[in-house]
């Protein structure tokens, strides 16, 4: 149980890591460059973390690392980008948050894992959460930008359920470094052409860039894929609701936000949700009843 909490705790800093580059991407990167944006954020972590794991795919992980490189880093990189462009951060935030659901399903379908009624429960919970917190007031909402949250988080689905089933052969580092590698080598040409030359380097885009690359994806992403080897798949989804959490704690600590009952009630729905769907230590079994070679004789009356 101390090993799940531990496991927790770690993966719980990459949806943190990716709430707070709502912020940095909004805030510092070009909005219009979402091919190069995706592109500079997946390749560069994806060498680094080759660097550091030494290893190059073998076997069935040549196809495994395009296939998770397509729909972790490339596909969902750029849907992310888009959607922050079309919709307001709030209902972006609100859409990926039906991840836990999404995921959950997702694992059913495609690895036979039947989701656990807590599970459901805290994914339903924290849905209703994060929806208290962020919904209201946002502006008119864009169908293609809802089109976009919803196939990043469908895309992200599908990718993390599979990263989870296809456990052997490769560490959790080593695998990541491919699929980011792979998505980053896929999108280089793509934005190239599409969109031209890459994004005028300045200080501020330099420092963001470096956030986005080395902590809320070469970080967060080891992390979330490890957790995903030793975690059920409905705490890891569930521990995705913290991303949206911390896009709000942000903004209360660095906009100076002041959050009302609503959105304080919407918070403390999230974190019950997370606790909610933790793993539950194994029920303790108890020992069967010896039975006595010679049971004692009853004394005669």
């Amino acid at each position: 149980m101390e090993a799940n909490l531990r496991w927790l705790a770690l993966t719980a800093i990459a949806p943190l890591a990716w709430g707070a580059n709502y912020y940095v991407t909004r805030e510092f990167l070009p909005a219009d460059r979402p091919l190069w944006g995706a592109a500079l954020r997946a390749l560069p972590a994806g060498l680094v973390l080759l660097a550091l794991s030494r290893r190059r795919p073998r076997g069935a992980w040549w196809w495994r690392s395009a296939v998770l490189g397509l729909l972790n880093t490339a596909a969902f990189f750029v849907l992310l980008y888009t959607a922050s462009q079309l919709l307001a951060t709030s209902v972006a935030a609100t859409v990926m948050a039906a991840s836990p659901l999404a995921m959950l399903l997702t694992a059913w379908a495609l690895a036979g894992q039947r989701p656990a009624r807590a599970h459901l429960a805290g994914a339903l919970v924290g849905l209703g959460g994060v929806a208290l917190t962020l919904l209201g007031g946002s502006g008119p909402v864009r169908p293609a930008g809802l089109f976009a949250s919803a196939a990043a988080m469908l895309v992200s689905s599908v990718g993390y359920v599979l990263a989870a089933r296809w456990r052997e052969g490769a560490d959790p580092l080593a695998a990541t470094s491919w699929q980011l590698t792979c998505g980053g080598l896929v999108l280089l040409p793509a934005a190239a052409l599409v969109e031209g030359p890459p994004p005028t380097p300045s200080v501020p885009v330099l420092l963001a860039f470096g956030y986005t690359t080395l902590v809320a994806t070469a970080l967060a992403f080891a992390l979330w894929f490890a957790g995903l080897r030793h975690l059920p798949a409905g705490s890891v989804g569930l521990l995705g609701l913290l991303n949206p959490l911390a896009g709000v704690l942000l903004g209360v600590a660095v906009a100076g936000e002041k959050p009302g009952l609503r959105q304080t009630l919407g918070l403390a729905l999230v974190l019950a949700s997370v606790l909610l769907g933790r793993p539950r230590p194994p029920a303790r079994v108890a020992p069967p009843a010896t039975t006595p070679a010679h049971p004692p004789s009853r004394a005669r009356c």
